[in-house]
Formats: structure tokens, sequence, C-alpha cells
């Protein structure tokens, strides 16, 4: 077995676009989905903050991780939503950013994913496999 340099953590950013303004107005329901992602991710989460501006209104919130976090905003008004999930060891942020995808169904998503700096000796063994999907796709 050979030893690969990885960065520390992973970070991804996701724009979802094309979204039903219903699914982005409620902070509860909002929680639950990144509490669902980060679960998804193999992340735990240590505790969220989420607020809503006020009928009508989008929600900005986030997932703090003992991995790192997991922080959303959205805007109903245009039917969007930022995601951005970095997260370090073994979780898997691909993952999480799959089930937002899933939940709000958004007609079109954009990612880029940025390996934090800082190389460190890892086993290959344990090298998380970068899904596909984290590519910018149009969601059909």
């Amino acid at each position: 077995m050979t030893d690969m340099l990885l960065p520390l953590g992973r970070h991804l950013l996701a724009d979802l676009s094309g979204i039903d303004p219903a699914l982005l107005i409620d902070p509860q329901h909002v929680e639950r989905i990144l509490l669902q992602a980060a679960q998804a991710a193999g992340a735990t989460a240590i505790f969220g903050k989420f607020h809503h501006f006020g009928e009508n209104a989008g929600v900005t919130g986030v997932l703090l991780l003992r991995e790192s976090h997991i922080s959303i905003h959205t805007w109903p008004e245009h039917g969007f939503a930022a995601v951005d999930a970095f997260m370090c060891g073994d979780a898997r942020p691909e993952l999480a950013i799959e089930v937002v995808q899933k939940a709000f169904a958004p007609q079109h998503i954009r990612t880029e994913n940025i390996a934090r700096n800082a190389q460190v000796q890892r086993d290959e063994a344990r090298l998380p496999t970068v899904s596909a999907r984290m590519q910018a796709v149009a969601v059909k």
C-alpha cells in the first residue's frame, strides 16, 4: 500500500437555481435538509443556527460539524440557494450536496470543488471517492 498526498479538507460550493420558492422559506425545513446532508456525508453535527428573514423571505443558516460546516443562504424570490460544504477527515461533502440537490430539486446546479491546501500523507485505502456528479451540470 502506498501513501498519497491529499488536502486536509474539501470545500464544495454549490449554486442551485430553478427551485420552487416554497422550499426555500422554512428555516426548520432547511435545517432538516442540512442535518440529513451531514449524516449522508458521514459527518457529525454539533450545533445549528438558522435565521428566517421574514414572510416569503429567505433563510440563512449554518450547521457546525465535527468535520467543519455546511452553510446555506436562500433567495426564494430568485428560486436560488447557495450551499457551502467544507469537511475534513473521512467525511464526504459530495454526498451532502447530493442530498441537498435531491431535496430542493433545482433545474440547474453548478458546483466547485476546492481542495484546502496543506498537503498531508494519507493511506490510499482511506481515500474518499469523489462523485462524478460534482461537475457543473444542468439537472433535468
